[in-house]
């Protein structure tokens, strides 16, 4: 069968190839993983070690960052790195998601190295660097798996020819559809939260807005703090200006706020699933959140234009007053009709699918620019 290889930075892109790689080994392919990033930094959990839980996988672990290093940095150690070890270790297929700098460096190796990648979740929109990222690595990828008709619009209005671009869904999807295999009781016991009713916060640093994180954190918490409420929060990635956020959280009253680097997903699904509500600027609140029908505040622009659902207030860092109001309102608790804007659970059936066909196989190495 052939070689599959994932390639993961953070515990977010985890979440949605790990789903495509146990369905792949299942199906019968030669997984491994490239594990780096915020993977391999401590501060962030020390995230490898649940990439590693994955039995019948093959793991390569790669630093490519010391805590600091700006993205231009990490974006050369991830090339110099990863293109010593196809060297060694050529896949039939490199898959990586989204839009992070590691991505980013894979993708450009992939395609100069004419190896076959998959990109997933391509041709969405966002407020931030990400946005150029994704695209970028739209144009480096062989093949596309997307969320969404329109996602798959964007790619195709990228130049990408429409037999490569295949709609699958989001594949963290999946994961939430089944039973996440814990209840709430436990999850609260093993993450140590003592309350009974919470928000869950993940609020990340926007590159492009980096002098001004401090200050959105601090206007953020400060209104959740003044909701009166409990929240669970989710550290921040290590993207610049996730200091600034880190050092608010260190002043959060801790009988109200439970800061954790990270969970396990199982456990994160089941959290999600019981929350009265999703706060912050993290794709969960626009994907996730819509799908199991608990409501959520998207914050500031790094989000932007991304998704629209009933169950999603966009609001900004500053707007205190509409943050604490909200919370204060029934929205708290609240539940709707799940939304299938990216998916309906079925991704990594339709993946492996896609990946049985000759015909997937059968693309050139070397694109060509359409005009369809």
């Amino acid at each position: 069968m052939k070689n599959i290889l994932f390639v993961t930075g953070t515990r977010a892109d985890f979440g949605k190839l790990s789903p495509l790689a146990k369905a792949a080994i299942t199906a019968g392919y030669n997984v491994s993983f490239f594990v780096t990033g915020m993977h391999m930094l401590k501060k962030y959990g020390g995230t490898n070690l649940e990439v590693r839980n994955i039995r019948g996988a093959e793991i390569f672990e790669y630093v490519n960052q010391k805590e600091g290093d700006e993205l231009d940095s990490i974006l050369a150690k991830t090339v110099t790195g990863f293109s010593d070890f196809v060297h060694e270790n050529r896949p039939d297929l490199v898959v990586v998601h989204g839009d992070r700098i590691e991505s980013t460096a894979v993708s450009l190796v992939c395609a100069i190295n004419y190896i076959y990648s998959a990109h997933i979740e391509g041709g969405e929109v966002s407020g931030t660097i990400d946005e150029s990222l994704r695209h970028c690595n739209s144009k480096l990828c062989s093949t596309h798996f997307v969320s969404s008709q329109d996602a798959a619009k964007r790619v195709i209005r990228l130049g990408e020819e429409k037999d490569r671009v295949y709609v699958i869904g989001s594949p963290e999807l999946d994961s939430h559809f089944k039973p996440s295999g814990v209840d709430i009781a436990e999850v609260k016991s093993r993450y140590e939260i003592p309350f009974e009713q919470y928000g869950v916060v993940v609020f990340h640093p926007v590159t492009s807005e980096r002098g001004s994180m401090a200050d959105q954190a601090q206007s953020l918490y400060a209104a959740l703090v003044s909701s009166g409420r409990n929240f669970v929060v989710i550290a921040p990635n290590n993207d610049p200006g996730s200091q600034g956020i880190f050092e608010i959280l260190n002043t959060l009253p801790i009988e109200r706020f439970r800061v954790i680097p990270s969970m396990r997903f199982q456990y994160f699904s089941q959290l999600l699933k019981s929350s009265a509500i999703v706060i912050g600027n993290s794709s969960v609140g626009v994907r996730e959140a819509p799908f199991i029908g608990v409501p959520s505040i998207d914050i500031g622009s790094r989000q932007k234009n991304r998704a629209c659902s009933e169950s999603i207030i966009n609001c900004s860092a500053y707007d205190k007053d509409r943050i604490i109001a909200l919370l204060s309102s029934d929205i708290w608790s609240r539940r709707y009709d799940p939304t299938e804007n990216f998916g309906s659970g079925d991704s990594c059936s339709k993946f492996i699918e896609i990946l049985s066909s000759d015909n997937f196989w059968s693309h050139s190495k070397q694109k060509i620019f359409s005009n369809q």
